[in-house]
């Protein structure tokens, strides 16, 4: 159990500047044992890029945060082959998306140019340079924050391509007047993020995701998340049902819970709590509905129209 300690030590850790974020912190753990791309979204100044640079500071690993702005330049994020007037040869320049925990930072705001260079890294691990390859080093996680595009002037939606490769989306509300109070307390003298002590290191990483793969999800479990998605797909009001890329997501997510929860097997209610930040931001509203409902409204109206399994071990 050794390991598995080290999780709660990095979550006890995490705790220590964050305020209220329990279960967006247990979100982030997952989608780094099971290799997610992770979606923050909130209106500015509520704490999701303190909540990703507290997160990368708990792990002995490489972090880069490119701040996404409409004259950013695809290039810019993935590296460049230069001429070396001094060697009188070109020269390959890796970007900052050659590291271990990339913070997006507003990716909204780039261009959709610029947001599909991205695309190749989050899928395939790897990116290509002017004809060059370059693999990534594992952990490899992107860790993206949005402002709500509704409410923002200057942004660019993400294509359902670009969304479909989020592992999963994280809405942050506002705080409660306690947590509000507490961070005011909190933050009002010093940064405790500079006090923070990293947790987990890469090789310790590599061996949990390990580990995490061998949560038995049985048969009768996976037939519920296959009747989930299949729904998704059937629903009058959607325009969109969620990819087979999807479909596995939740697989993976629902394994990662179960995990830091102290199982080896998943449970319905692993597949019902990690449900909505997996398949939300990958459905689409048909015109006329999104004129009177939400896709949050839709899917809840789908979760419960779904059995659940009776729940027995494995």
């Amino acid at each position: 159990m050794g390991l598995e300690r080290e999780i709660e030590r990095l979550k006890n850790e995490m705790n220590r500047v964050m305020v209220g974020r329990e279960n967006d912190i247990e979100l982030l753990v997952i989608g780094l044992l099971q290799g997610g791309h992770l979606l923050l979204e909130s209106v500015p100044g509520t704490g999701k890029t303190l909540l990703a640079k507290t997160f990368a500071r708990c792990i002995k690993s490489q972090f880069r945060r490119i701040q996404f702005t409409p004259d950013v330049l695809p290039s810019d994020i993935t590296g460049i082959q230069y001429f070396n007037p001094q060697t009188k040869d070109f020269q390959l320049r890796p970007g900052p998306v050659m590291t271990n925990i990339l913070l997006a930072d507003e990716i909204n705001r780039a261009t959709p140019r610029t947001q599909s260079s991205l695309l190749e890294v989050m899928e395939e691990r790897q990116v290509t340079i002017d004809g060059e390859t370059l693999k990534m080093e594992e952990p490899f996680m992107v860790i993206a924050t949005q402002n709500p595009v509704e409410s923002q002037q200057g942004t660019f939606p993400l294509p359902a391509a670009q969304l479909d490769r989020f592992f999963m989306k994280i809405s942050i509300p506002f705080p409660s007047f306690q947590e509000e109070k507490e961070i005011l307390k909190r933050f009002r003298s010093e940064n405790p993020l500079e006090a923070i002590n990293e947790v987990l290191t890469v090789e310790q990483i590599n061996e949990l995701k390990t580990k995490v793969k061998q949560v038995i999800v049985s048969e009768d479990i996976e037939n519920y998340i296959l009747y989930i998605v299949q729904s998704t797909r059937d629903h009058p009001a959607l325009e969109l049902g969620v990819s087979s890329r999807a479909a596995l997501a939740l697989v993976k997510a629902a394994q990662g819970a179960a995990f830091i929860r102290g199982r080896n097997y998943v449970i319905p209610e692993d597949v019902k709590s990690l449900a909505p930040n997996v398949l939300v931001h990958r459905l689409h509203l048909t015109p006329e509905s999104s004129l009177t409902r939400s896709t949050d409204e839709i899917f809840k109206e789908i979760l419960n129209s779904v059995d659940a399994p009776v729940e027995s071990g494995a």
